[in-house]
């Protein structure tokens, strides 16, 4: 017999038919995943290949067909079956209006089972790829995980991600904060071929200036006060792997001298020492500020900002790619809702056209956390009623042309001020200011 080995996901809720499925696909060959909820089924589409989707339809809080719905929306050239001991016209009509190829009744022989499988199977290999976006590389959002979007902007952040991936040059992602520049320098290192190596995270703004050296680049025993051994710095624990500098603005002055050697060199030396370390790492940075106005100002230097920029990745904010809110938002229902609630909550469209319609100040960020906040304190589909009051709110611009920025900050100050009928705090919580910085404003 030849051999499969292609990976199949049963999911059902009943543990006998679990172990039957299990038992008579691997008596084929096949690779088996088993989930007893939709849930459980998730973390594994999410965190595995999977050629092949086998589920039940009747299954407690989140069933089967939404299951298949959300395969069809993320995995749809994955093929489906269903299996279920509930058969009806109208359930098989539903079925099939699904997405799933077959739809087998229980019981339902060894035979007519594999049948299925390879007809599923059969079905895939013909199935065309997803189309090449014209004159750059295949990209694809589920190669790399976490990152969701379809906007020309984001499409291009995965055009450049598929071209560095497999290479070590420096990159630095470039934002603002909430934008989601950590999860593009993760995606970087988790679909090239050093994803096995270790994905280092720094935060260069949360070191004290004083610390910074010792402790990206370690230091010897005796090295200064309270040095009582040797010690590896986040460069030594990056060896093989991708060195993450976040607000690389934050880095002070005689931090950028020891960087711009190390990358020019490809070696470090720890603080006490005067012996050099070879590093073979890929440095990636990111910043949320204006690097040409640091490097006017004296505040960083611009040898380092050109050996940095080897590859620069721009992350538009959320305002500028809004056509990827619904996916985002579709993102984090399933991951509040699987977490919190074991259902995958839906959103009505006029709450999601509000939700569009926002400016998003804090970006993916901040919608990750309105959406979370949402869940919770929704008990079923997410409406209007479920928006913050302060989203709600829409400006009605000038019809005369437009105005400059103070006049248009206090124009909004007063219609918040009247929407909350005076109420000061009220008005300051919308406009997440303080109350001092309102009074201020308003003198």
């Amino acid at each position: 017999m030849a051999l499969h080995k292609e990976n199949i996901l049963v999911v059902d809720d009943d543990l006998h038919i679990l172990e039957l499925l299990s038992r008579q696909l691997k008596a084929l060959d096949y690779h088996i995943y088993k989930a007893i909820s939709v849930k459980e089924a998730l973390f594994i589409l999410k965190d595995s290949d999977i050629d092949l989707l086998i589920t039940d339809i009747q299954m407690p809080e989140v069933d089967g067909l939404q299951l298949l719905k959300y395969v069809n929306e993320h995995y749809p050239h994955m093929p489906k079956l269903v299996v279920t001991g509930y058969p009806s016209v109208d359930g098989a009509l539903e079925v099939i209006k699904s997405g799933a190829i077959d739809y087998l009744t229980k019981p339902f022989t060894k035979e007519e089972l594999r049948q299925s499988v390879e007809k599923a199977l059969t079905l895939k290999e013909k199935q065309p790829g997803p189309p090449k976006k014209q004159g750059t590389t295949n990209t694809s959002s589920a190669k790399f995980k976490g990152m969701v979007g379809s906007s020309s902007a984001f499409l291009d952040i995965l055009n450049i991600i598929d071209r560095v991936r497999d290479n070590r040059a420096t990159v630095l992602i470039t934002g603002e904060s909430g934008t989601g520049k950590e999860l593009v320098a993760r995606a970087i290192h988790n679909s090239g071929k050093f994803s096995k190596g270790p994905f280092i995270a720094v935060n260069c703004g949360a070191i004290p200036e004083n610390l910074q050296e010792a402790e990206l680049f370690g230091y010897i025993k005796g090295a200064f006060t309270g040095a009582n051994e040797n010690r590896n710095g986040f460069f030594q624990a990056a060896v093989g792997g991708t060195l993450f500098l976040d607000e690389i603005g934050a880095a002070g002055i005689a931090l950028q001298t020891k960087l711009l050697r190390a990358l020019q060199e490809k070696e470090i030396t720890k603080v006490g020492s005067s012996k050099p370390e070879k590093v073979e790492i890929r440095i990636v940075a990111a910043t949320n500020v204006d690097l040409f106005e640091e490097i006017k100002n004296k505040n960083f230097r611009e040898d380092l900002y050109y050996r940095l920029t080897v590859v620069e990745i721009n992350v538009p904010p959320l305002r500028e790619r809004k056509s990827d809110i619904s996916l985002l938002v579709a993102k984090f229902l399933r991951k509040y809702g699987v977490e919190y609630k074991d259902r995958l909550p839906r959103i009505s469209p006029e709450a999601l056209r509000i939700l569009e319609r926002y400016h998003w100040p804090g970006n993916i960020r901040e919608l990750e956390n309105i959406v979370q906040r949402m869940v919770i304190m929704s008990d079923g589909p997410i409406g209007i009623e479920d928006i913050p009051e302060f989203l709600k709110f829409q400006i009605d611009f000038p019809q005369k042309g437009l105005l400059p920025l103070r006049e248009m900050e206090r124009e909004y100050i007063k219609k918040i001020l009247l929407y909350t009928k005076g109420n000061k705090t009220k008005a300051a919580e919308i406009l997440q200011i303080d109350r001092k910085t309102l009074r201020d404003k308003l003198d």
